[in-house]
């Protein structure tokens, strides 16, 4: 049996060019986040293999903003996959600094074949690596 997964905490660089007219982060930038965040956790946790042939495009993100963040700002997106259905993977996202809660988000993303570009399923030896065995 699964355990819940652990969220996968992937730093985040504010860059002057990330910030608007009124100081803070622009909101469109949080959806960039969201996405280095969510295929670096990709990356990171499936096999060699799996990254090779497999790419992942978001189909949906729901974002809520809680707070603005700052150019020196230390930030970091705490990422949990939820579910794997099929093609579809399924992620929970906080955007935080320190334990503030800048933005909340909710994506959907379908894998697809590196080669035809066509939807994939993910085996379940691969989603194994992203949900750990509980005792």
């Amino acid at each position: 049996m699964a355990a819940a997964p652990h969220p996968y905490l992937h730093p985040i660089a504010i860059a002057p060019g990330d910030i608007d007219f009124m100081g803070h982060v622009n909101n469109a930038r949080y959806l960039g986040w969201v996405q280095d965040a969510v295929i670096d956790h990709w990356r990171t946790l499936a096999p060699p293999q799996a990254v090779a042939r497999h790419l992942w495009v978001a189909l949906k993100h729901e974002i809520t903003y809680r707070k603005p963040a700052f150019l020196d700002d230390q930030v970091i997106a705490s990422v949990v996959l939820e579910k794997v259905q099929g093609a579809r993977a399924f992620y929970a996202t906080l955007i935080k600094r320190g334990e503030e809660v800048l933005a909340e988000v909710r994506s959907s993303w379908c894998c697809v074949d590196a080669s035809t570009r066509r939807p994939a399923r993910i085996a379940q030896d691969i989603i194994a690596h992203f949900f750990p065995a509980s005792d």
